[in-house]
């Protein structure tokens, strides 16, 4: 998904050593959110979602992966 809202930089942890312990980088992929939030590790698509705007500050009302096992509903 594409966003004007969005700008991501992917860094080689081991070519900028600086950079990774700048971030305290232990494991790969550590994703850091506007320099104040980060986690680590590949996270399924709801959870990386929601883990990203509790990071950029923005409330998440649903549980991470709760919507997985909730039925559809025909509108």
């Amino acid at each position: 998904m594409a966003s004007p809202h969005v700008r991501a930089l992917c860094v080689e942890a081991n070519e900028f050593p600086e950079l990774s312990n700048h971030f305290r980088v232990r494991g790969v992929p550590h994703t850091v959110i506007n320099r104040r939030a980060a986690f680590v590790g590949a996270l399924p698509e709801p959870d990386f979602v929601a883990a990203t705007l509790e990071g950029a500050g923005v409330k998440v009302d649903e549980e991470p992966g709760a919507h997985q096992d909730a039925p559809t509903s025909s509108l």
